[in-house]
């Protein structure tokens, strides 16, 4: 559902559940698929949302669970039993269903694992024995396997025989006698080749086989590279355990794009539009104190040249203009950066080299832009000096600030530090501190 489909249908929720009567408000919710439930319920405030969960029928609530965000989620499992855990079991997916358990704490985990049958139990417990940002987070367990020896007339009469699929299911899992991993039998392959031919004749044995250790977002980056639509998962012995199909891939797309923009302002991925204010509050202040922390420092360098800014109070106008272009180049190399790691696209081999490209660009668009600003206050506040002062600083704070931008992804990571996190609040103190500290150096120099 697009953008504008998706704020026509929660106009229409919200006026039929304001202005008309109950029964109207649960037909009409019935009426939409469990992602557009999701996207209502998170669109309330959380008294309302109960109110709303009550008018959806078991099956919907169940199915419902998956598209949550982890906080939305969270208040809904408080008020759900054991039997109810259970119960949405057999309406998820394995992978979905383990999602939804890692919300919960671990005794009421392992109360609702104890209510599982074996194989059910087998299969969750599988999922969540590896972290949920890896390949074997993300993978379901259930798979459909052929061996190589089997004619294709064998296959499909065991097709036949199950009568229902496990959805995105585009080709067949080969495993030899061993359960290790041997390729793909893709279903175009199945239905326009001779029966009578081995699936050994007619497989993909070049079809790539995912590690279960690897992180999500190598798995997203090898499903677009291969344009794959499934995945076979395998151990460190090569053995089959699970299945990755385009769904799942597509949810961790989407989340590293979100995080991507919410990180930078210190919001967590899964927060609540409508959280409780004591909640989102007290993330918020963390934030905000290490953000006040960088301010006290770039504000102590401005008080040491407290007595050349008494004297020259143009200064104090200019020095927003140094700080504020430092931290947009700096933004900038560090975005362009942050982006070229995602993709795959930096390595140890290259990475001096960007960083001698952007260096040769920071001295470009420094002496362009320096020389404009440096005419501009020379005429404005009739002053030479202090043209070829802000000039000067503004050229080596945009050097800084793109150099830094370059090295400091590499280093927050060696650190084990997300610099889409912590990137952007180190590179503005690095750019404030540099640009204030030479500006008003530089002026303290020509003032004295």
């Amino acid at each position: 559902m697009s953008a504008p489909e998706a704020i026509d249908t929660l106009e229409q929720v919200i006026e039929t559940f304001r202005h008309r009567s109950a029964d109207e408000t649960r037909i009409l919710l019935a009426s939409l698929r469990p992602p557009e439930v999701a996207n209502v319920l998170e669109s309330f405030p959380p008294k309302v949302r109960f109110i709303m969960w009550d008018l959806i029928d078991e099956e919907s609530q169940n199915l419902t669970l998956q598209h949550l965000n982890e906080d939305v989620l969270a208040d809904f499992l408080e008020e759900m039993d054991t039997a109810q855990l259970v119960a949405a079991s057999d309406e998820l997916d394995t992978d979905d269903f383990a999602d939804v358990l890692q919300a919960l704490p671990q005794n009421i985990t392992n109360q609702v694992l104890g209510r599982l049958d074996f194989r059910d139990r087998a299969r969750v417990e599988a999922v969540l024995a590896y972290d949920e940002e890896s390949a074997g987070g993300l993978m379901n367990t259930d798979t459909i396997t052929v061996r190589p020896r089997h004619a294709l007339e064998l296959v499909f009469r065991y097709l036949r025989l199950r009568k229902d699929l496990p959805e995105t299911t585009d080709a067949l899992i080969v495993v030899n006698s061993r359960d290790e991993y041997v390729g793909m039998l893709p279903f175009a392959k199945l239905l326009t080749s001779d029966p009578t031919v081995t699936v050994r004749e007619v497989m993909d044995s070049q079809a790539p086989a995912i590690p279960v250790m690897m992180a999500d977002t190598e798995v997203a980056r090898l499903f677009s590279n291969e344009d794959l639509i499934s995945a076979a998962v395998i151990d460190g012995e090569g053995k089959l355990v699970g299945r990755i199909t385009i769904d799942d891939v597509v949810d961790v797309i989407i989340e590293d794009a979100d995080e991507a923009v919410l990180a930078r302002a210190g919001l967590d991925l899964d927060e609540d539009t409508f959280a409780p204010v004591r909640r989102s509050f007290r993330r918020r202040a963390i934030w905000l104190g290490i953000n006040l922390i960088t301010a006290f420092i770039a504000a102590a360098v401005i008080n040491v040249f407290e007595d050349t800014i008494a004297k020259v109070v143009a200064l104090a106008v200019l020095m927003p203009i140094v700080a504020s272009m430092g931290g947009i180049a700096g933004t900038q190399t560090l975005t362009l950066v942050i982006r070229g790691e995602a993709l795959g696209h930096l390595g140890r081999g290259n990475r001096l080299w960007l960083v001698n490209r952007e260096f040769i660009i920071a001295v470009l668009n420094g002496l362009l832009w320096a020389t404009l600003v440096a005419i501009t206050a020379a005429v404005a506040f009739q002053d030479l000096s202090l043209g070829l002062v802000i000039a000067t600083a503004m050229v080596v704070t945009i050097i800084v600030a793109a150099v830094s931008g370059s090295l400091l992804p590499s280093i927050l990571r060696q650190l084990n530090i997300d610099a889409a996190i912590a990137g952007g609040v180190i590179l503005t103190t690095i750019t404030d501190v540099t640009g204030f500290f030479v500006f008003l150096g530089l002026a303290s120099l020509v003032y004295a």
